[in-house]
């Protein structure tokens, strides 16, 4: 069941967003780089700011519609929201900051539910408090209590945890993910942090340049992203030019630097002579220290390594024809195969996690391009 849908055109100074996605039960996170346009659509869907043109709708209702004159007002259209910033009351208390949107029940029975919620933010007891008393970590849960305390299913929350250390991050993230589970809440949730949006997306949104490029379940789009952009965003270290050889119903055989890789994953339609984007993930390379496999066996050298405690990070260059890796290796997997005593070492690329894209500009490229142009001109192919 749908939750959100939303078609969105907004102008903001020189900048413009046309995007139009939807959200149903769990959490949809809109994700990109600062700028990009995720907090005014935000804004747009609950009502915070009037778009030019499009369509809001929330749980089959429509609270905004240009065209048949229909702006439903924020606090009417059902949904909580909790911004960048906590906004606090600064006249009301803590706990009557969290009760303030709650509609139904007695004061005392409103008093009961704000103290509840602070509870399960990690601030019992903090209702007497004034917001001027609170750190600013503080005060943006208490933002997020107020959000939640009215019992809404539709959920809009703009970069929460950006004021808070990582392991109060972990525990709201983990209460997040509860309240889908208990009640089938649905939730927008902003971030341009790439680990967040992995962590808690069921569904992701990429937006950059106020167009939203791709849209899908979260692993779908991280393994199989549209184009180069996307993958760029998505944290593709990876990405490979080279030409289609051949195809056939399960398989693209691409060139990539004079070596040829089969990959069982694409978009568009790959033909013969075509030149393609080729991304594998760094933590989908396999390395052997054995017999070579039989498709995608690359041999190569570590030119470079990072050790990041939990995990290593190493660059490879090839003995022969092929490209230069980065392939990411837990710390665990990284000592049992004695890596740090050997340099030479092969490399095998799964048919299944070398995903070919169409070729696109990259983001230098198409910036360049649109200096002279008016508006966006970054689309999803």
């Amino acid at each position: 069941m749908t939750a959100i849908e939303a078609m969105l055109h907004c102008q903001a100074g020189e900048f413009r967003l046309d995007v139009e996605f939807e959200a149903g039960p769990g959490i949809t996170v809109l994700f990109g780089p600062s700028g990009s346009g995720k907090s005014l659509t935000l804004r747009a869907v609950a009502g915070i700011l009037t778009p030019r043109d499009g369509r809001v709708v929330v749980d089959g209702r429509v609270v905004f519609d240009s065209r048949a004159g229909i702006s439903v007002p924020a606090h009417a259209r059902g949904v909580g929201y909790a911004g960048q910033r906590p906004a606090l009351f600064p006249h009301l208390s803590v706990g009557g900051n969290v009760a303030f949107g709650i509609r139904a029940g007695s004061k005392q029975a409103r008093a009961r539910t704000a103290a509840e919620w602070l509870a399960r933010l990690e601030l019992p007891g903090f209702e007497g408090r004034s917001p001027g008393s609170l750190s600013g970590g503080q005060a943006q849960r208490v933002a997020l209590a107020r959000a939640l305390a009215p019992g809404h299913r539709v959920l809009l929350l703009d970069e929460p945890f950006s004021a808070l250390d990582e392991s109060l991050r972990q525990g709201l993230r983990r209460l997040l993910t509860d309240l889908v589970q208990e009640g089938g809440l649905a939730i927008i949730f902003v971030t341009h942090d790439l680990r967040e949006a992995h962590l808690l997306a069921n569904r992701l949104v990429v937006i950059d340049r106020g167009q939203v490029l791709q849209a899908g379940l979260r692993d779908e789009v991280f393994r199989a992203p549209r184009h180069r952009r996307v993958a760029e965003l998505l944290g593709g270290t990876n990405i490979l030019p080279g030409r289609v050889v051949r195809r056939d119903a399960a398989a693209v055989t691409v060139a990539i630097a004079g070596w040829n890789a089969v990959a069982a994953s694409w978009n568009g339609d790959p033909q013969p002579g075509d030149p393609v984007d080729v991304l594998i993930r760094p933590e989908r390379v396999i390395i052997r220290r054995g017999e070579p496999a039989a498709l995608n066996a690359l041999p190569a050298r570590i030119r470079r390594e990072f050790d990041y405690g939990s995990g290593h990070s190493l660059e490879f260059t090839p003995l022969g024809p092929g490209p230069s890796l980065v392939v990411d290796l837990p710390s665990r997997p990284y000592d049992v195969l004695g890596i740090a005593s050997r340099k030479d070492w092969m490399l095998e690329l799964p048919p299944g996690d070398l995903h070919v894209m169409p070729a696109v500009p990259s983001r230098r490229e198409t910036t360049q391009e649109s200096r002279s142009l008016p508006g966006p001109t970054s689309r999803g192919s």
